[in-house]
C-alpha cells in the first residue's frame, strides 16, 4: 500500500510540473465580476397606455414606478416628451447588477408627433458624449456608464402594421441602439392574428431598412438545444407581449396573468405569450452581447464621428494659420458670416494672390 501511495505521489508531482495555471483565468475573471457587479440600462419606448411600466415590472419583478403619476386625456394632449430614469439594484444568488429603465413618457400622444422622437435620439448622444468625455479625461478608473444598451420598442396591437411614427423613430435611432421591437398587449389579439400580424411587421421593417437588433449566429460547437432555442428567438420577432403584476389562480396553481369572463392569460406561460422568450433573451442569453454590440458599434460609430470632427477643426485651423502667417498678418483672419469654411478658405487665398500681385505692396514690403 506505501508503494502504490508512493508511486501516486509521485504522478501528482509530475503533473503538477506539466501544469501552469492559465486555464484558471475564467475562475478568475468570474470572480472579479461578480464582486465589482453589472450594470445594464434599458430604455422603454411607445405610446401611453400599451404596458410599458407593466412589463417592466413584470421582467423584473419589482416595482419601479411607485411615485408615478397618471395624466389625464387633456394633460396627454399638451404634455412634451420626456426622459426618466429609474435605477434599482438587484441582487440574485450573489449577482449584483445594478439596472436603470430610461422611459419616454409623452411620447406619441401629442395631436401633432413631428420629430417626437429628437429627444429621445438626443438623450442618447448625451449618454455617448459624457462617457466619451470620461473616457479622454484624468480619471478613467470609475466610469459610470449610463449608455442606453436596449431599446424596447413598443408596437400598437391596435392597426395594420407599423404606423408612420413606428418607422421615423426606427429609423432615426437604429445607427444609435439595439432596438427591440414588441407588439404590445397581445391578449387583445388572437393566435391567428398575432402571427398574422408579426409577419406584417417584419416584412415592413425589411421594406423600410430599419435595423434592428439582430441576434448573433450560433457557432458550430453549440448543442442542437441552444440552436433550436436562438431559432425561436429569431422567429419571435417582435416579440408578442403581455403584463401583469397580479397574481391569479388556475388549475389549482397561483400564477401571474390577467383574469377575464372566459378565461386567465398566463403572462409566463410560453402557449399565451412571448414573455418568457423575452425575458431570456434580455436576461439570461443576450444581456452581454447587447452591450457588446452598443460598446464596439454604436459607441465606437459616434466616437470614430466625434475624432474625425476634431481632426478636421485642427486641420482648418493649422491651414488658417498658415495662410495667417504666410499673409504677413498678426492678426487672425475672420470668418465671412454666412459662408462655409471651403469658401472662406477660397476667399482667403484669391485675397492673397491678389495682395502678392499688388505693386504697392511689393513696395511696402520691400
Amino acid at each position: 500500500t506505501s508503494f502504490l501511495g508512493g508511486w501516486i505521489y509521485i504522478l501528482m508531482k509530475d503533473q503538477d510540473k506539466e501544469y501552469v495555471g492559465f486555464a484558471t483565468l475564467p475562475n478568475q475573471v468570474h470572480r472579479k465580476s461578480v464582486k465589482k457587479g453589472f450594470d445594464f440600462t434599458l430604455m422603454v419606448a411607445g405610446e401611453s397606455g400599451l404596458g410599458k411600466s407593466t412589463l417592466v415590472n413584470s421582467l423584473f419583478l419589482t416595482d419601479l414606478y411607485k411615485d408615478r403619476k397618471l395624466l389625464n386625456a387633456e394633460e396627454r394632449i399638451t404634455q412634451t416628451v420626456e426622459i426618466t430614469k429609474h435605477t434599482v439594484d438587484i441582487e440574485e444568488k450573489g449577482v449584483k447588477l445594478k439596472l436603470t429603465i430610461v422611459d419616454t413618457p409623452g411620447f406619441g400622444d401629442a395631436v401633432n408627433n413631428t420629430e417626437c422622437w429628437k429627444s429621445v435620439a438626443d438623450y442618447i448622444d448625451q449618454q455617448f458624449e459624457q462617457y466619451f468625455r470620461d473616457e479622454s479625461g484624468l480619471n478613467r478608473k470609475n466610469i459610470q456608464d449610463n449608455r442606453v444598451h436596449c431599446c424596447l420598442y413598443f408596437i400598437s396591437p391596435f392597426g395594420h402594421g407599423l404606423r408612420p411614427l413606428d418607422v421615423e423613430f426606427m429609423k432615426a435611432l437604429h445607427e444609435k441602439v439595439n432596438i427591440v421591437p414588441v407588439l404590445a398587449k397581445a391578449d387583445t389579439l388572437t393566435p391567428a392574428e398575432v402571427k398574422k400580424k408579426k409577419i406584417k411587421i417584419r416584412e415592413e421593417i425589411e421594406q423600410y431598412g430599419i435595423k434592428i437588433y439582430q441576434f448573433p449566429d450560433c457557432d458550430s460547437d453549440e448543442d442542437e438545444d441552444f440552436k433550436q432555442q436562438d431559432q425561436e428567438l429569431k422567429d419571435s420577432i417582435p416579440f408578442a407581449v403581455i403584463g401583469s403584476n397580479t397574481v391569479v389562480e388556475a388549475k389549482g396553481k397561483r400564477v401571474r396573468g390577467r383574469l377575464y369572463p372566459w378565461g386567465i392569460v398566463e403572462v409566463e406561460n410560453p402557449a399565451h405569450c412571448d414573455f418568457v422568450k423575452l425575458r431570456n433573451m434580455l436576461v439570461r442569453s443576450h444581456m452581454q452581447d447587447l452591450k457588446d454590440v452598443t460598446r464596439e458599434t454604436h459607441y465606437e460609430n459616434y466616437r470614430a464621428h466625434c475624432i474625425q470632427s476634431m481632426t478636421r477643426m485642427v486641420v482648418k485651423e493649422r491651414n488658417r494659420n498658415k495662410l495667417t502667417r504666410e499673409s504677413g498678418t498678426d492678426f487672425p483672419i475672420p470668418m465671412v458670416p454666412g459662408v462655409t469654411d471651403t469658401e472662406t478658405e477660397k476667399l482667403i487665398r484669391e485675397k492673397d494672390e491678389e495682395v502678392r500681385h499688388s505693386p504697392k505692396q511689393c513696395y511696402i514690403f520691400c
